[in-house]
């Protein structure tokens, strides 16, 4: 139903990534995703999780909330709050909840895996969205009608394994003129620790050739990429594996 959504977790951390990364935010992780990534750091969220009523994800959140009251960040009230996954928007609920953290008056983040139409978003959601990279084993399930709605608020994050996705995109950056849509991120991808490597995970398509951060951001200024590299915060802070971080 629409009035509930299934969580995995809730947690304060800092944002790890995107153009806020640092920034204190609160994470709402949802259950479930229908992807496979061969780099997916997240697995333990594909099943479990509880039922919550949105109403209760609100308060929870306000709880969580409440020693930043009256704060903000250049105008971004703090903290931040971030829907993520899984696919958040696999369940019917996401969109409302969307909307009421909105109407709160949080800067509200979506972390999509860009496999699902989200022109229907309230337009307040600054929405970051994957473009799967080959290596992830799920380019073919991009929904690319996605990037003629994207605006200066969204974000694009491309997470890079081998050489072969950093080919892959830099053609898309200059196929779709990205840089004129919205930011663009370039996320190296960290290996996967043993308790991050689920069974269900695609495998990398042979022939691919790992790529280094170094030879990645070599690569960007090569090319005149328009694009940040980023880090992932919270796993140079807490160990790789961590969750509720």
């Amino acid at each position: 139903m629409n009035n509930t959504v299934r969580v995995h977790e809730i947690y304060l951390s800092i944002q790890g990534e995107s153009t806020l990364a640092g920034l204190p935010c609160i994470f709402i992780r949802l259950t479930g995703c229908d992807l496979r990534c061969s780099y997916c750091d997240t697995a333990y969220a594909f099943k479990g999780g509880r039922s919550m009523e949105r109403r209760a994800v609100l308060e929870e959140v306000h709880a969580m909330a409440a020693p930043f009251a009256g704060r903000s960040w250049r105008g971004h009230p703090l903290p931040l709050v971030e829907v993520t996954g899984g696919e958040p928007l696999l369940q019917k609920g996401t969109s409302p909840l969307l909307e009421e953290l909105c109407e709160e008056g949080y800067t509200v983040l979506l972390e999509t895996s860009g496999a699902h139409p989200i022109q229907a978003l309230d337009p307040r959601v600054r929405r970051i969205m994957d473009l799967k990279c080959p290596s992830s084993g799920e380019s073919g399930r991009m929904h690319w009608e996605n990037i003629e709605c994207l605006t200066e608020r969204d974000e694009v994050k491309c997470v890079i394994a081998t050489r072969e996705d950093y080919e892959w995109c830099r053609e898309q950056v200059r196929r779709w003129k990205l840089e004129e849509r919205c930011e663009i991120l370039i996320s190296w991808c960290a290996p996967l620790t043993d308790s991050q490597r689920d069974s269900s995970l695609k495998p990398i398509p042979s022939g691919h050739e790992p790529i280094t951060r170094q030879t990645l951001i070599e690569r960007m200024l090569a090319d005149g990429l328009p694009a940040r590299f980023q880090s992932q915060l919270h796993k140079i802070v807490w160990p790789a594996d961590a969750v509720g971080v």
